[in-house]
């Protein structure tokens, strides 16, 4: 005899039941010297906040070196990895360093990014994207996976962009699907 596959199920909505995580949204310590906030908003495809939503980060610490590189100094406090649940109305906010410049495929280099997966209801599986900033034009010009991007608009979704009067403070949403839907790309 032979059983049938089970059915695929949809990530969530119980991510906080199943992946808190105790640093939450804190890659650095609040009030490390040099830390800065990305914070912004999930929304699905009709614009509606997502308010059960799950955002992870990953990056590189300001000198280019990830947690467990061998021989790398590390940040006080950094630990490269954030988890972060969005609240009733869809937010998030992430406090971390700004993240250095990382090695390319093609031995180029990399502009500082954020790597991001956004797992949501309604997902099979998690997205991937990635969070550059605004006050990185000359390197963002020459990163490989954004001159991948055609359309500048689409190439536009990646771009956090600086909080006028807020230093170190930058605004990044991401919309699930739709006008405007963040860049994904399939890992």
């Amino acid at each position: 005899m032979r059983l049938a596959l089970t059915p695929s199920q949809t990530a969530g909505p119980f991510l906080a039941i199943g992946l808190p995580w105790a640093d939450g949204p804190s890659v650095v310590p609040e009030g490390t010297p040099g830390a800065i906030a990305i914070e912004g908003t999930v929304r699905d495809g009709a614009g509606a906040p997502v308010p059960d939503a799950l955002i992870e980060t990953w990056q590189a610490a300001p000198d280019g070196s990830f947690p467990g590189d061998p021989g790398a100094p590390r940040p006080s406090g950094f630990r490269g990895f954030g988890r972060c649940l969005t609240d009733s109305k869809g937010r998030f906010r992430v406090i971390t360093l700004r993240p250095g410049v990382i090695a390319g495929p093609d031995g180029g280099i990399q502009a500082p990014h954020v790597d991001v997966s956004v797992f949501a209801r309604g997902l099979l599986d998690r997205l991937v994207t990635r969070i550059y900033l605004s006050d990185e034009p000359a390197a963002n010009q020459t990163d490989p996976v954004l001159r991948s991007i055609a359309d500048p608009d689409r190439r536009g979704t990646l771009i956090a962009v600086a909080r006028d009067g807020r230093p170190g403070e930058f605004r990044f949403d991401i919309r699930l699907q739709g006008e405007r839907e963040t860049v994904f790309f399939d890992v």
